[in-house]
């Protein structure tokens, strides 16, 4: 009894084991055929290699910016941190102050109704239309590259958590309160756990448009980071 059990498991294993290898020959299969594409393209000449130069070029161009001659007076991984630092400075004050205002659009309608007009009139518009207004009112350094990028992030993680607190189950809720919880610890360990899935959600979102922004914001009076390494080699 006890084999045909661990068949069963050992089969169920595999089962659940099968999707995942596949996907990932799958993942691999798919990037062999665009490096072949690649190739071929280029040493067909069919684009000009000034416009498509071929993998190994790229790739010997790739380690020697790696090393330690690097680009422009920098490496590859001082440029690399350089756009880490800023990402990741604006992704925390986007989730220090971006989840916090969606849980409490979420919770109060008067909250609600004064901050979503704002949020929703600044979201639909692309990042990089601020980028003027943010020169010009902190300047080209640090400070309008990291907001810009905060921009960028906020709204998808405000919205994200507000609508996670939204879907928060109402039975779950009553019933916490009717065992004497108080308004704390329904946010903390009912709400919060409900909201969670659509705030990493949003966090996700967020860090992609991010990223897009980032390297935009890096093309205008920077010294480091990988928009700065496109702007210059382009």
């Amino acid at each position: 009894m006890s084999v045909l059990i661990n068949e069963k498991l050992h089969s169920r294993r595999l089962k659940w084991r099968w999707p995942l290898s596949r996907q990932v020959t799958l993942s691999i299969g798919t990037l062999a055929v665009l490096l072949t594409v690649w190739w071929t393209v280029a040493a067909l000449q069919l684009i000009s290699p000034l416009f498509l130069p071929p993998p190994q070029q790229v790739l010997a161009k790739l380690l020697t910016i790696a090393g330690p001659q690097g680009f422009m007076d920098a490496t590859l991984w001082q440029h690399l941190a350089a756009s880490l630092t800023r990402i990741v400075l604006a992704l925390l004050a986007a989730v220090v102050i971006g989840i916090p205002v969606g849980i409490a659009m979420g919770l109060s309608p008067t909250v609600r109704g004064i901050l979503d007009p704002v949020i929703e009139l600044y979201r639909p518009v692309p990042p990089l239309a601020y980028l003027p207004l943010m020169v010009i009112w902190f300047g080209i350094g640090e400070t309008s590259k990291i907001l810009l990028i905060y921009l960028a992030i906020f709204a998808p993680v405000a919205m994200s958590a507000l609508a996670g607190v939204k879907s928060a189950q109402q039975v779950r809720i009553r019933a916490a309160q009717s065992l004497g919880a108080s308004r704390a610890q329904v946010l903390w360990f009912v709400i919060l756990p409900g909201a969670l899935p659509e705030i990493l959600t949003g966090l996700r979102i967020g860090l992609g448009v991010g990223w897009s922004t980032l390297v935009a914001a890096e093309l205008i009076a920077a010294t480091r980071g990988l928009g700065f390494i496109g702007s210059v080699s382009g």
